[in-house]
């Protein structure tokens, strides 16, 4: 490898601010604000708006289209779209 033209890979504490848990992990992403951990070292922390453990996948709590309701609607919108008056 080269060296000097990798970014630095160092501990980051992401803080999501859906669901206000932060946890700490490595990235090359840096930031001015900081932050104490729980191990009492300090660390830069990077505010994201969603993650795992906000993010609907993740935590089941998805939102169920009503598909059906959809094309109720569409139909009706469109119903004469094409016939000739």
């Amino acid at each position: 490898m080269k060296s000097e033209i990798h970014p630095k890979y160092e501990a980051v504490v992401f803080n999501d601010l859906a669901s206000g848990n932060k946890f700490l992990t490595r990235s090359t992403v840096t930031s001015d604000k900081t932050i104490e951990w729980e191990d009492g070292n300090t660390y830069p922390v990077i505010d994201v708006e969603i993650s795992s453990e906000s993010h609907p996948f993740y935590t089941g709590k998805q939102r169920i289209m009503d598909a059906a309701g959809r094309v109720e609607r569409f139909n009706a919108r469109f119903k004469n779209f094409g016939k000739k008056a």
